[in-house]
């Protein structure tokens, strides 16, 4: 739901994987997972939705097995850590524009999904990262692009994109 909010907001991002789409699929059949490699701009779609909206605010809570500091805080051996996957995907010391749905920033630089870049953390990382985050990007993308494929997607009569109120209310 979020993607496709962010689609219908920045209507350039939506006509450009559209038109990738329409270049590699074709109008004949539909996208299948062996077209995700020729579809780069769907996938940093896929990637920069899921930035921006991870599926949970905050990985699951995690043991301090020294001590350690961070950000200038001293965690002590023991403490129970929650990292705040929203916030960092927001930082701007971390990304430029972080509040801006660019999805191109991922064709500009290299950022893994799988827990190694802790700048994007939608599946967690470490030890316990998601086992099915591979399968979850896959889907994102997939659905993303059968829907794109497909659909235009406006935003209702008389309103504009940039008036299209994206904020997120926790519960």
């Amino acid at each position: 739901v979020w993607a496709m909010a962010e689609l219908i907001k920045n209507p350039r991002v939506q006509q450009k994987a559209q038109e990738e789409l329409d270049s590699v699929v074709g109008f004949e059949r539909v996208m299948t997972e062996a077209d995700f490699s020729g579809l780069p701009y769907l996938q940093c779609v896929a990637k920069e939705a899921l930035r921006l909206h991870p599926p949970t605010p905050l990985m699951l809570p995690h043991r301090a097995n020294a001590n350690v500091k961070v950000g200038g805080y001293d965690i002590p051996k023991g403490s129970n850590v929650h990292v705040n996957v929203w916030a960092v995907a927001r930082d701007p010391a971390a990304w430029k524009n972080p509040l801006e749905f660019r999805p191109e920033r991922f064709l500009e630089e290299d950022v893994d999904m799988k827990g190694h870049d802790f700048r994007l953390l939608p599946f967690g990382a470490g030890r316990r990262v998601c086992p099915g985050a591979q399968l979850g990007i896959n889907l994102v993308t997939s659905m993303l692009g059968h829907l794109l494929h497909h659909f235009c997607w406006t935003p209702p009569e008389g309103v504009k994109p940039e008036e299209i109120d994206m904020s997120e209310n926790p519960g």
